[in-house]
């Protein structure tokens, strides 16, 4: 099914899309988006929303498990509070990629803005995972709870994230390709080299990544990327009374 979006408020496009899931459909190419904001939001498993064009702000929040694949780029706020699904972008993203993520994977082909993966965390078997293929800029895992960050810079570009790194994170890995100065991370974070057993779940994400990117597989060495985990579950636990 087709969806013309052409100047159509954001409000009536959603509301077109979640009438034509009601009504039994589970494949939807959007065409002509132009910044259109929440998009996906609250759809569940068995629907395939294809985008052509750039979502606007909060595409896929609070999404259950369908699959959203952008043929460009997307705007801040991608995976908001995502439960479970899918996001595949084959252009680059703004700020504040999976805010508050608690499921599912986001893949995106080129960069992130600021503050990329704040708020994400894990409960039972809901483990969120964000794969970049450029850079993040500062703040990137800020008060990360749970799930894996990985940044693949992959045009091997220097520095591969900003400042700030893991600030008050708590919770989860960051994966880096490339190095990470001590200066660049906040106080509560560590650095090492991942372990085999993080290796071998890091090489079967990627591999999925690129095959859902339709990017050619590129193999890597653990060597090439710097962990960062947080050296407390409650980094800030002086500032309270109990």
């Amino acid at each position: 099914m087709r969806i013309n979006t052409d100047g159509v408020h954001y409000k009536e496009v959603n509301q077109k899309i979640h009438q034509a899931v009601a009504a039994g459909a589970s494949e939807i190419i959007l065409e002509n988006v132009r910044g259109q904001r929440y998009i996906g939001t609250g759809l569940g498993a068995g629907v395939s929303l294809e985008i052509r064009g750039v979502p606007g702000n909060d595409l896929a929040s609070f999404m259950n498990g369908a699959v959203i694949t952008v043929r460009g780029n997307a705007q801040d706020a991608v995976g908001n509070t995502m439960n479970d699904g899918k996001v595949l972008i084959h252009g680059v993203a703004g700020d504040i990629v999976g805010y508050g993520m608690r499921g599912g994977k986001i893949f995106i082909a080129g960069d992130v803005g600021y503050r990329t993966g704040i708020h994400m965390k894990a409960y039972l078997d809901r483990y969120p995972v964000v794969v970049v293929g450029g850079c993040a800029q500062d703040y990137l895992g800020e008060y990360m709870a749970g799930g894996w960050l990985v940044v693949l810079n992959l045009e091997d570009k220097e520095p591969p994230v900003g400042y700030f790194t893991g600030t008050g994170m708590h919770g989860g890995l960051i994966f880096v390709r490339g190095e990470v100065k001590p200066h660049q991370v906040g106080a509560e974070v560590g650095l090492a080299e991942p372990t085999p057993g993080e290796w071998e779940f890091l090489s079967g994400v990627l591999a999925e990544y690129f095959q859902d990117l339709d990017l050619a597989p590129r193999s890597f060495q653990p060597g090439e990327f710097v962990k960062l985990y947080p050296k407390s579950a409650r980094p800030y636990g002086n500032l309270y009374s109990y």
